[in-house]
């Protein structure tokens, strides 16, 4: 069983697992009292750096990097992400911390509260914000979903540097193919159930985005009522949720190595925002989503009200994959045979805000 890291974000620090030899120890929190939104884990050396976006309630954001796996952290000096003055903004929160593949070398990009992208070209330390997406002629009318105006999605094309998609609450899909020198919306398709006008250009309140395996082209989206997927990289999307008890929910993961396979975690309704049922049950498809499988051995069997934020779930590069989310209860659940079978590997966390994984070699 491969050596996995395991990084947590919560309402009150970061806690940090490790897996070895089948057994999980943890460690934390880090960043004590402090919300952990972000986390990025960047692969592209020897030794992982891991990327945190932490929030304090006193001196407000910052982005922290650890280059021997969450022993030691470092801050900047000097504030790594700051809004130019003459945006008139400020930054609240990051909510998005994603590292560019190999194409694009030392790139990482932050996704802010309020909406907008930076830019970062030295591995996560200073970052600059891009300007064509916060000037964009719709930000006018952009509208802030129920956790605010935010990035919160990043996804970068493994073939092109220069193209990347971004996910706004509540504003929708945009694409840049030029690195982020222009950008367009890309919501055909998806509806927004919220406004008069179901599918307009743009709007929608899309929660997540995941990039399949096989095809960089396709991806899965889970909206605000909805669950779909784009096999033109974001160009038009296809309704894939028929089949689960629920089509709202916020995270949806893609099998690392393994085309076709995604993963979601339904919940009732935005209304009534618990488990599907109320039931504690991760759905896959193993087939872009023409059908869905529910997986639950070894989850709670009784009635179970443990949501599962956007960035809680989680998949390794494992072969099988580990799989894994946390909930607002404070519970973290792990499978290590793609989800066929789980369990409760810590308990009484505080708020599970975001969990990214890695295999250790």
């Amino acid at each position: 069983m491969a050596d996995v890291l395991l990084a947590v974000g919560t309402r009150k620090g970061l806690f940090v697992g490790r897996r070895r030899d089948g057994a999980w120890e943890f460690d934390g929190p880090h960043f004590n009292a402090e919300a952990v939104y972000s986390i990025g884990i960047d692969r592209r050396r020897s030794t992982p750096r891991l990327l945190a976006g932490g929030t304090n309630s006193h001196w407000g954001p910052s982005v922290f990097h650890s280059d021997d796996l969450g022993k030691t952290w470092l801050e900047p000096q000097q504030p790594a992400i700051k809004f130019p003055q003459d945006t008139g903004a400020s930054l609240e929160r990051v909510w998005q911390l994603h590292p560019a593949g190999p194409a694009a070398p030392g790139v990482v990009y932050a996704g802010t509260e309020p909406g907008a992208l930076f830019r970062s070209e030295d591995d996560g330390e200073t970052f600059e914000l891009v300007r064509a997406l916060w000037e964009h002629p719709t930000r006018k009318d952009w509208m802030p979903g129920g956790g605010g105006e935010a990035v919160h999605t990043v996804i970068t094309d493994p073939r092109d540097a220069d193209a990347v998609t971004v996910a706004v609450s509540a504003a929708g899909v945009y694409r840049s193919q030029d690195g982020g020198a222009s950008w367009a919306p890309s919501n055909s398709g998806v509806q927004a159930v919220f406004l008069p006008n179901r599918y307009p250009d743009f709007g929608q309140c899309v929660h997540k985005i995941a990039q399949d395996a096989g095809d960089p082209d396709r991806l899965y989206l889970q909206n605000h009522w909805g669950v779909y997927r784009s096999d033109d990289s974001g160009a038009t999307w296809t309704s894939i949720g028929e089949g689960l008890p629920s089509d709202f929910g916020f995270p949806v993961a893609a099998h690392p190595h393994r085309p076709d396979v995604a993963y979601v975690f339904p919940l009732n309704a935005d209304e009534d925002r618990v488990p599907a049922g109320r039931r504690c049950r991760v759905y896959r498809t193993e087939d872009a989503g023409a059908s869905w499988q529910e997986l639950h051995a070894g989850l709670p069997e009784g009635p179970h009200y443990g949501t599962v934020l956007r960035d809680a779930l989680c998949v390794d590069d494992a072969d099988p994959a580990g799989v894994y989310f946390g909930n607002r209860n404070g519970e973290l659940f792990a499978s290590a045979d793609d989800g066929d079978s789980w369990q409760l590997i810590a308990s009484h966390l505080p708020d599970v805000l975001c969990v990214r994984t890695a295999v250790i070699a």
